[in-house]
């Protein structure tokens, strides 16, 4: 007999799922950074636990949407949770249950789903305001259980996924037992290098670019030979990701074949350019590599 089934990880952004389903599948799927909407699509990481395997699709933050790409990653995150078998909503605790997270529970009520609640970030909050934040959300009456965790340290994660596993239907495997994710390649180059973008530019340039593995040739020595394509909207935001001769892109590049390299355990020969193409995200090409509905 085996168990296996769909964790839809819903949350505001910045609330940590990313940080959480990396820490659970014990290994890098979904790229993280301190800005908030960092991750765009849908990412599947795949843990298995006492026979049962555990599938995290981990969402897009869901906010108040203000443009078409903003639309089309709420819409994303909501199929994810249509389609799971259990829900999981992650909460910053620091924040509490703000006007983001009030907005989850009430449509989550509003369709009849119970969910588990994880209130992340324990360790940086009183342990007075954490009991009171649990009890008022617990009251909402729609969680089947809350629990406490850091999802940066590992702290209470190992109740968390035991619980979600004993909640899986029972049927076969869905993926290979091996399997951590279902992240063509191509899309995890263009994920790594989207990342490092978060982590050494300004505020808002991040996500007025987008990234897409133009080429991947397997060389005969093992190696990979990827190139990649930062695009951007306008010439002055060329400019910044290019950097003075050339030396941002090369500290971005650089640093993106590193992790790449880790994550795909073979030598990585990593090229980048930079591109202007102003209103991608009117492009319905631009949506197709990661799944997401033009039209929401």
């Amino acid at each position: 007999m085996t168990n296996a089934g769909f964790v839809a990880i819903l949350g505001a952004p910045n609330a940590g799922k990313s940080t959480l389903v990396n820490r659970l599948v014990g290994s890098k799927v979904s790229i993280v950074s301190a800005k908030v909407q960092t991750t765009r699509t849908r990412v599947i990481g795949i843990v298995m636990h006492e026979g049962a395997q555990v599938v995290l699709v981990d969402t897009p933050g869901i906010f108040a949407p203000k443009r078409r790409l903003d639309r089309a990653m709420v819409a994303a995150a909501w199929s994810g949770a249509n389609d799971a078998d259990s829900i999981l909503l992650i909460v910053d605790s620091r924040k509490g249950y703000d006007d983001e997270a009030r907005t989850i529970v009430s449509r989550l009520k509003d369709e009849g789903r119970r969910a588990f609640l994880a209130l992340n970030k324990v360790d940086l909050i009183d342990k007075a305001r954490l009991l009171k934040l649990a009890g008022e959300m617990d009251a909402e009456g729609c969680f089947e259980a809350v629990f406490m965790i850091s999802a940066l340290s590992g702290d209470g994660c190992d109740e968390l996924i035991a619980k979600l596993a004993g909640a899986m239907p029972e049927g076969p495997y869905l993926f290979p037992e091996d399997d951590l994710s279902d992240m063509p390649e191509r899309l995890l180059a263009a994920e790594v290098v989207r990342e490092q973008l978060y982590h050494k530019l300004y505020q808002e340039l991040p996500y007025a670019a987008t990234v897409e593995t133009e080429s991947w040739k397997d060389r005969p020595d093992g190696s990979v030979r990827v190139e990649a394509t930062i695009y951007v909207q306008r010439d002055s935001q060329k400019s910044i990701v290019l950097g003075n001769q050339g030396g941002m892109v090369k500290a971005i590049g650089s640093a993106a074949r590193q992790e790449l390299e880790q994550l795909l355990e073979r030598k990585v020969h990593l090229f980048l350019f930079v591109k202007v193409r102003e209103n991608w995200q009117e492009d319905r090409e631009r949506y197709q590599p990661w799944g997401l509905d033009f039209e929401a």
